[in-house]
């Protein structure tokens, strides 16, 4: 199982297209409040289609609350930040796992990244003198690198 936990998302076409992802991979989407936009936002709606009822979507008011709740479920849950020590593809990802990425804007925080220890802390590989990449972008390339790792799972 995956589990893709967004933090305070801001842009809606982001979580849209996320959403489309989480449909058509099976991984589980948990959005963090507060949320930089309405859920019903035309923007949205149209990123997502019509996947949003094929997507298992839970809505959680605090970080540590959806980290708490999956720690116990035993998934092993990853801080995706450019801070990160590790490459992702270094990772192990072939069991349960939850990739947490921050807002579009600011990422995760000093006090969300220490929520997780150094080896769980990851980054995508990027050119030197890049900053980010789109967080649509950036969890397509980690679900799919999970999903491979786990034999692609329930896939066609």
């Amino acid at each position: 199982m995956i589990h893709v936990v967004l933090n305070r998302p801001e842009i809606p076409n982001n979580t849209g297209s996320i959403i489309r992802l989480c449909a058509n991979t099976g991984a589980s989407l948990h959005l963090v409040h507060p949320l930089g936009f309405e859920l019903d936002d035309k923007r949205l709606r149209r990123a997502g289609l019509d996947y949003h009822e094929w997507a298992r979507i839970t809505h959680w008011e605090d970080l540590g609350e959806v980290l708490e709740h999956l720690g116990s479920k035993q998934v092993s849950c990853f801080a995706m930040t450019t801070k990160g020590s590790s490459s992702f593809f270094e990772a192990d990802l072939s069991k349960d796992v939850a990739l947490v990425f921050g807002s579009e804007t600011s990422g995760l925080s000093d006090d969300e990244r220490g929520l997780f220890d150094t080896g769980f802390r990851l980054r995508l590989p990027m050119q030197a003198d890049s900053r980010s990449m789109n967080l649509a972008n950036a969890v397509s390339v980690g679900v799919y690198e999970a999903w491979r790792q786990q034999q692609f799972g329930g896939a066609v």
